[in-house]
């Protein structure tokens, strides 16, 4: 029997209290360190045609659409960025896969202009899918429903219920800071400056967040590679880096910035996700949340070449700077800039 999703979720409660099992407060609010767009703001928005890019150049970006992920070395990682938020995460001998969406299109935006890297089929077993949040373009319900039903889901804390309606039976909820263990890989789920909102009357319902792999393997050998999901920059960063020292990879987002006013409580520009970076005391930088969907108001080129122009102002190594073309795998070692505990 079909109900409204809003039922669902009270279901879920109910179910969850009925259980003895942990319940999560009717919203989280209180954790915005920015109010949320008000509809006056998004009505200025659509007026002004900010979200009307220039798409001349989407011809430009890098593809390397492959059939299959090619093997990872022995012992090694590897990251492939399939398209905007979406990346094969393997390390530890586990496939992880971030924010998936195999999607022509999504709510509210054009069809995508670039393909997605890799078909989901050809990726094989996934030992877990990690969201950061509940936006329609990190959550797809299509492509979630592509999957088998005991695929372990990672999610922030309120958003269980979501796929458990759609019969997933592997669901682990987590507020910032918890964690939970894939194999030899542990996912902790991080605060970002973001929100959440996926109907007119669900915002903030659920918690939004980033996420941080470790593969333990001793202070020699141990790999880790964040996700930032979405987030506008702020002090979290800085207290994510010192609390998750030597960070081999951040996947940061460096897409979806202009017009500034509306965007900058939102999303980082490339220039403030060089600086996160900095913050995070990560060894590279991976550039992802562009190139796929046209959801604000720059050249869909523009966030890759402005990293990359940002990056060297502040110094960096180029090859540290992971400017991904899509499908593009790479091979993840210690790097010898980041000092190991």
């Amino acid at each position: 029997m079909w109900y409204p999703r809003s039922v669902y979720r009270v279901f879920d409660t109910l179910r969850s209290k009925r259980r003895g099992q942990r319940r999560w407060p009717r919203g989280f609010a209180d954790r915005l360190t920015h109010p949320m767009p008000s509809w006056r703001h998004v009505q200025k928005l659509m007026l002004s045609g900010g979200m009307k890019p220039d798409l001349r150049d989407s011809n430009r970006i890098p593809l390397a659409v492959a059939s299959d992920l090619p093997a990872v070395p022995e012992g090694g990682s590897s990251v492939t960025w399939i398209g905007h938020a979406t990346c094969v995460v393997r390390m530890g001998g586990v496939t992880l896969l971030t924010d998936p969406v195999w999607s022509q299109r999504i709510p509210g935006v054009k069809p995508r202009f670039s393909p997605p890297g890799i078909p989901l089929e050809a990726i094989g077993h996934i030992d877990a899918v990690a969201i950061s949040h509940n936006h329609f373009d990190h959550l797809d319900a299509p492509t979630i429903k592509r999957l088998p039903r005991d695929t372990t889901m990672l999610v922030p804390a309120g958003l269980a219920w979501w796929f458990r309606r759609l019969g997933f039976t592997q669901v682990t909820e987590l507020d910032w800071w918890e964690t939970a263990s894939i194999g030899p890989v542990e996912a902790q789920f991080v605060p970002a400056h973001h929100w959440s909102r996926r109907t007119l009357f669900d915002g903030c319902q659920s918690l939004w967040g980033g996420w941080m792999f470790t593969a333990e393997g001793g202070s020699a050998t141990q790999q880790r590679v964040f996700f930032a999901g979405d987030s506008a920059y702020g002090n979290y960063f800085s207290e994510i880096g010192q609390r998750c020292p030597n960070i081999d990879l951040a996947l940061m987002p460096v897409g979806a910035f202009l017009p500034r006013w509306f965007m900058k409580p939102l999303h980082m520009n490339p220039a403030e996700a060089v600086r996160a970076t900095e913050d995070l005391g990560a060894a590279r930088m991976g550039t992802i949340h562009w190139g796929a969907f046209a959801m604000s108001a720059e050249a869909p080129m523009a966030p890759v070449e402005l990293a990359r122009q940002a990056w060297a102002e502040a110094g960096r190594p180029a090859e540290d700077l992971w400017d991904f073309a899509v499908g593009e795998t790479r091979d993840l070692i210690p790097s010898p800039t980041a000092p190991r505990a």
